[in-house]
């Protein structure tokens, strides 16, 4: 697990409730500490008939609350009565599972253990994920619960649909650890630098159709792009995803927009970015699509097979412009993939199509690039400056062009 800036020495209250999806809040705990976070566990009673307060102190390295009246170790708290100092340090409280006991006591301002009376007391973001067995979810007095709480400001992670520890099926199931945290990542992030600005990020390989069957394509696989747009939702920007990318999940908090071809990529670019601060064009679109698409499978008649090509519309000169006569998008962010003359081309690149900044890279690098997680790049701007990055994270990657699009936008 990579250590996330966002996360960084934040103070994370993660109440426990009673519910077999208590194991899923060990790996939650884990994942946050991981991350970087200090993480204070608080178990219910019945909490603790499921996992133990010794699982979480293992996974978080901190004490563990559970008893009003004993709470244990204050831990460094700014108050030496437990429930004060938790409510006090916490940047986020985050309640999974939560019962349907605990929705009804903190939806009816109830406070009779720990974990309740922290939330009367907290001055920070709530976020709460229900999690319960059969139809229960589905109860009016939950849903009715679940509404009193968002009206006063909670944020609610809808459960899953699946199957349940009874055997039945339904909604009701904790999501898993992944997504959890890509909530608590949108939450904490909502207030960031870049709030109130919608940022457009494209992503993946575009697919040109040959026939039913078969498509040129390239080899991205849309890792880069997906993280910049991860570091968009970390500082707080209305993120549009679109992408060409599969198998990827989407940050939780962009709203994503699938497309294919090169075309269709075009179109979602031009409709998403008229309105937009920044636009950041990480997809690989192909620069070639076949003349004609065949309606039926072409079939191995010949030993050689005549596929002649056409050139692709060019999505960043039509953003250009797009913003010459609009204004909009404010900043715009290129990607060049090359295999040699990296600077030369890349410089080429970005005064032709107008960017205020372009991020450059070696495709001929095993360890960078396509397929890989990591990735080393030369970043070029309008005002001549040039920026190396050695081989880090793409998350890395995508935190520092939001941090330069955010200085952009000053």
């Amino acid at each position: 697990m990579e250590a996330i800036a966002l996360l960084q020495d934040k103070r994370i209250v993660l109440g426990v409730c009673g519910s077999i999806a208590a194991y899923k809040a060990v790996d939650l705990a884990s994942k946050l500490t991981q991350a970087g976070a200090r993480v204070d566990v608080v178990l219910t009673a019945a909490a603790q008939r499921f996992v133990s307060p010794l699982t979480f102190q293992a996974v978080s390295g901190r004490p563990v609350y559970s008893d009003l009246w004993s709470a244990g170790s204050p831990g460094a708290l700014p108050s030496h009565i437990a429930h004060i100092g938790l409510a006090e340090a916490a940047d986020l409280m985050a309640v999974a599972p939560a019962t349907a006991n605990t929705l009804a006591k903190l939806a009816h301002g109830f406070a009779d253990d720990l974990l309740s009376v922290i939330a009367m007391a907290i001055d920070c973001p709530l976020l709460i994920a229900p999690a319960m067995d059969g139809k229960m979810y589905e109860n009016p007095a939950v849903r009715d619960n679940c509404e009193r709480l968002r009206q006063r400001g909670a944020d609610l992670i809808e459960p899953e649909a699946g199957r349940f520890a009874s055997g039945l099926s339904g909604i009701g199931r904790l999501p898993e650890t992944d997504s959890m945290l890509g909530h608590i990542r949108r939450v904490m992030g909502r207030d960031g630098e870049l709030a109130g600005h919608k940022l457009v990020v494209t992503a993946g390989g575009t697919r040109e159709s040959i026939d039913p069957v078969r498509f040129i394509t390239n080899r991205s696989t849309g890792k880069q792009g997906y993280a910049i747009a991860q570091a968009a939702v970390d500082a707080g920007a209305d993120v549009v995803l679109i992408s060409a990318a599969a198998g990827l999940p989407a940050p939780v908090g962009a709203t994503l927009v699938a497309v294919d071809s090169a075309e269709s990529m075009r179109q979602a670019v031009l409709a998403n970015v008229a309105d937009s601060s920044a636009l950041v064009m990480a997809a690989a679109v192909a620069d070639y699509r076949p003349r004609t698409v065949s309606e039926q499978k072409i079939k191995k008649s010949d030993d050689n097979l005549n596929l002649p090509l056409t050139r692709t519309a060019d999505i960043l000169m039509a953003v250009k412009a797009q913003r010459a006569q609009t204004g909009y998008p404010m900043i715009a962010v290129g990607f060049a993939a090359e295999s040699e003359n990296l600077v030369e081309n890349a410089s080429d690149k970005l005064q032709s199509k107008g960017l205020d900044l372009l991020i450059a890279n070696d495709i001929t690098a095993a360890d960078a690039g396509f397929a890989v997680d990591t990735n080393r790049v030369v970043a070029l701007d309008m005002d001549g400056g040039l920026h190396q990055i050695d081989l880090t994270s793409k998350a890395a990657i995508g935190a520092y062009v939001i941090e330069r699009i955010g200085g952009l936008l000053q």
